[in-house]
This record gives C-alpha cells, structure tokens and sequence, in this order.
C-alpha cells in the first residue's frame, strides 16, 4: 500500500512518473497501442448530468446505466447487465492505468540507468 511512498521519499524519486502528466515514452515497447478516445460526447454527458468526476473512459456506460435507472425506477434489478458492464469497464480503465504508470517508471529508471553508464564510462576514459 506504502510501496510508491517508499520509492518517492527512500531516493528514487527521479524514476517517478508524475500521474498528472502525459507518459513521456507515448511508443517505446507497444507499437500496436492504440490511443484511447471518449465514446460519449461532452453535450450527451452534460445532457445525461452526469457528475464531473465520473466523465471518463466509461462515462458512455454510465449514461446508459443511468437511463435504464431512470426508466425502470422501482425496480432495480432490471439494470444488472449494464451496471455490470460500467464496473467492468471501470475495473479496466483503472487495470490500463496502472499498467501504463508501471511501465512509464520501469523505463524512466531505464533512462536512468543508462545515463548513468554513459557518465561512468565518460569518466573512465
């Protein structure tokens, strides 16, 4: 649970990444990656008042989540397969994420790493 405080605060903070951030190697080691783009529109999303913090990946499954809510209101059971397909895709998004802060740090240590043979050979010479 500590473990990315751990390696903040322990001296590997350069190795990183910066969530907030774009990731730096957008190509490096997934050539067949696609970038992801929203489905839903920000009129339908604003239309269907869908929260702020919910406007992501999965937002187009929650808009029809609440729909069916909407519409079959006493009885909510009868949304189950689309509340199911919003966690699925939620559990997804967040899966993808931590795979692509995963990958941005092991080769921001990369980087590392070889600037720091490049100096050591430098001065050897």
């Amino acid at each position: 649970m500590g473990a990315h405080l751990a390696r903040r605060y322990l001296g590997q903070a350069e190795a990183e990444p910066d969530p907030l951030q774009l990731p730096t190697f957008p190509t490096l080691g997934l050539p067949e990656r696609r970038p992801r783009a929203m489905v839903a529109t920000a009129q339908q999303l604003a239309a269907g008042q869908v929260p702020l913090e919910q406007r992501d990946f999965c937002a187009h499954h929650l808009l029809r989540l609440l729909r069916c809510q909407r519409d079959a209101f006493p009885v909510p059971w009868k949304c189950q397969g689309l509340r199911h397909a919003w966690d699925a895709c939620q559990h997804h998004d967040y899966v993808m994420r931590m795979k692509e802060f995963e990958r941005e740090r092991r080769l921001l240590r990369r980087q590392q790493r070889i600037r720091q043979r490049e100096v050591a050979a430098a001065t050897s010479e």
